[in-house]
C-alpha cells in the first residue's frame, strides 16, 4: 500500500469539521464545494423548519439519527465500486462524489501530497459502524478515513428518505454479508 490514512475518527458536531477543515489551508477548496453543495441542498429545502413534522411521515425528525460520513478514495474507479456498494447493501442512502481534491497530509514521517475523490455518504447513525466496517474491509488504503458527523437539521422529507431507504439493515442484526 503506498499510504494510508489517520484512525477512523467519529466527531460529535459540525462545529468540528468546520474547525477542523478550516485550520488545514490545502482543505478550502473542499470547504467551498461542501459550503456550495449544502447550500443547495438549502436552497431545495421544502420551507418548513426540520424540527417540524414532514406532511410525508407524519412525525418530527429526530435530531442525530442520520449522519453524513466522509470518505477519500485514491481514484473515480474504487469511489464509484465503493459508492454502489454500501448503496445496495442499504449501507447508505446515497452517495455523492466530489472529484478532485486535493490531500496534504503527514504518512510515516513525510509530508504528502494526493488527488482523491471525497465520497459524501449518507446513512442513519446507527449504520455509522457498520458502514465503517465495511469500507475498511474494501477500501485500498492500508488505513481508510471514515468520519461521520450527525444531521441536526434538514429538509425533513429527505432525512425521512435516508431512514426509510436504509431501514431493513439498521432493523436487521447483521449489517453486513
Amino acid at each position: 500500500m503506498r499510504w494510508g490514512r489517520a484512525p477512523t475518527i467519529l466527531l460529535g458536531g459540525g462545529a468540528a469539521l468546520l474547525f477542523s477543515l478550516l485550520w488545514m489551508p490545502a482543505l478550502l477548496p473542499v470547504v467551498s464545494r461542501l459550503l456550495l453543495l449544502s447550500r443547495a441542498l438549502l436552497s431545495m429545502a421544502s420551507g418548513s423548519p426540520p424540527s417540524q413534522p414532514s406532511p410525508a411521515s407524519g412525525s418530527a425528525y429526530v435530531p442525530g439519527s442520520v449522519s453524513a460520513a466522509f470518505v477519500t478514495c485514491p481514484n473515480e474507479k474504487v469511489a464509484k465500486e465503493i459508492a454502489r456498494a454500501v448503496v445496495e447493501k442499504r449501507l447508505a442512502a446515497c452517495v455523492n462524489l466530489i472529484p478532485q481534491i486535493t490531500s496534504i497530509y503527514e504518512w510515516k514521517g513525510k509530508i504528502e501530497e494526493d488527488s482523491e475523490v471525497l465520497m459524501m455518504i449518507k446513512t442513519q447513525s446507527s449504520l455509522v459502524p457498520a458502514l465503517t466496517d465495511f469500507v475498511r474491509s474494501v477500501h485500498p488504503y492500508e488505513v481508510a478515513e471514515v468520519i461521520a458527523l450527525p444531521v441536526e437539521q434538514g429538509n425533513s422529507p429527505y432525512l425521512h428518505w435516508v431512514r426509510q431507504v436504509t431501514e431493513s439493515v439498521s432493523d436487521s442484526s447483521t449489517a453486513l454479508p
